[in-house]
């Protein structure tokens, strides 16, 4: 390929190259030669200015061949530049009419297409043979689908919402244990093997060994409401507590309807379709009524405070729509937070515009809440993800203002249901 070019650029030649423009010294003609090569848009240094002029000193005028070569050799960078550097050869040694310029490239029509559609036009853009060569810009709908709401996604998007969250790992925080291993920096003596260590060195206590407490994670207790307000999100949070359950240990997983459901057996499968279908026929409650106080009671009684719940990060998804009495899920709320490290409460409907924990059972359980975040599209659940992972405990001794707010205004509704917004609900089952 390098020979044919080669010999292109200077085929019409004599056996003796000439200078077209110039005659005398080889360094007034390496100059001259550089200059026309500048003009034509190649980056020549003054340095290989210098090595072509002593190169062509050395190979002489008298071969064509041995002057493209020298230039070609210590000129000549980047591929690109050949071809020019040809041109500029052929016109400045040989006597050749200059290269005219180059014509700008004829405009490309620009397509923007769907990585999901598998589509870079219409039919007859595809048979139409005259037609230029189209340039498609393809952007994945993925980013746009996870801050989609649930309650809003086609079935389609509602199985791609199924891949997004099986990717989500909800890592959890550590607690320190009362367990101790050697460390190098550890906050504690170890007395016994630092007299072991001194013993095998003649009884000289030299150095000093050290203890430090072990970590472990934390629990992670999911509650999720299966009722029938809930049931635009309940498939998805149940998703999302799939892949939570299989995805690391030391979580536990509830359904929270009319009745409490224990399904961490029933997630724990690998199979996302398989799970959910199974935990379908476990809970008999789905898409029922909602009795939040006597589901968070049963939990606390038989589970929670006898040691599930004791220092674990209790997750409760729900909208707080409840039918029961709200002093029952105020009380047993206190009793969750009491043995809990963290209660984080996600409602779904927090995404609201102008959203207030206005409720019945949201505002019975604010005050006893560390985190109440939204979990209505896939990038909610991650954030919820991280915020579990974090670990940091937030709840104060006494209640937050918003808290006080919210439960002012709940009791001022009287006995009426009070939705998300603050108007009263109606309807028999939440």
């Amino acid at each position: 390929m390098i020979e044919a070019r080669a010999a292109t650029a200077h085929r019409s030649a004599p056996e003796g190259a000439r200078c077209a423009n110039l005659t005398g010294a080889p360094h007034r003609c390496a100059v001259s030669f550089v200059v026309s090569l500048r003009a034509a848009g190649l980056d020549v240094p003054v340095d290989a200015t210098v090595t072509y002029a002593r190169a062509l000193a050395a190979v002489g005028l008298a071969s064509s061949r041995a002057a493209y070569w020298a230039g070609r050799a210590t000129l000549v960078h980047r591929r690109e530049d050949v071809a020019a550097y040809d041109a500029a050869f052929a016109a400045f040694w040989q006597g050749a009419p200059p290269a005219p310029p180059a014509q700008a490239p004829a405009p490309r029509q620009v397509v923007l297409a769907v990585d999901d559609s598998g589509e870079t036009g219409d039919e007859s853009d595809r048979e139409d043979p005259n037609r230029a060569a189209a340039v498609a810009l393809r952007y994945s709908d993925h980013e746009v689908l996870r801050h989609k709401d649930f309650a809003r996604c086609t079935p389609e998007e509602l199985d791609e919402v199924r891949r997004l969250l099986g990717a989500v790992r909800l890592g959890g925080a550590v607690r320190r244990t009362r367990r101790r291993r050697a460390a190098r920096r550890g906050d504690s003596l170890d007395v016994r093997r630092t007299v072991r260590h001194g013993l095998r060195r003649g009884g000289d206590l030299v150095h000093l060994r050290r203890r430090a407490r072990t970590v472990r994670p934390r629990r992670i207790v999911l509650l999720c409401d299966v009722s029938g307000s809930m049931a635009p999100y309940a498939r998805a949070l149940l998703q999302f507590a799939h892949a939570a359950v299989a995805g690391r240990r030391r979580v536990e997983a509830f359904t929270v309807g009319t009745r409490l459901t224990r399904v961490t057996r029933t997630l724990a499968g690998r199979d996302p379709d398989a799970a959910l279908a199974a935990t379908a026929e476990a809970v008999l409650d789905w898409s029922g009524g909602t009795r939040l106080g006597e589901a968070v009671r049963a939990f606390n009684d038989r589970w929670g405070v006898p040691g599930l719940a004791r220092g674990a990060v209790v997750v409760i998804l729900s909208d707080g729509w409840d039918r029961g009495d709200p002093d029952v899920l105020g009380t047993e709320m206190a009793r969750l937070a009491r043995v809990a490290h963290r209660v984080v409460w996600v409602n779904p409907l927090k995404a609201t515009p102008g959203f207030q924990p206005l409720a019945r059972g949201m505002a019975a359980a604010a005050p006893h809440v560390d985190d109440l975040v939204a979990g209505h599209s896939v990038a909610s659940l991650e954030a919820l993800a991280t915020l579990v992972a974090g670990g940091g405990r937030s709840r104060t001794h006494e209640p937050r203002l918003v808290n006080r707010r919210a439960a002012d205004l709940a009791g001022a509704t009287g006995a009426g249901e009070v939705g998300a917004m603050g108007r009263p609900c109606a309807g028999g089952g939440s």
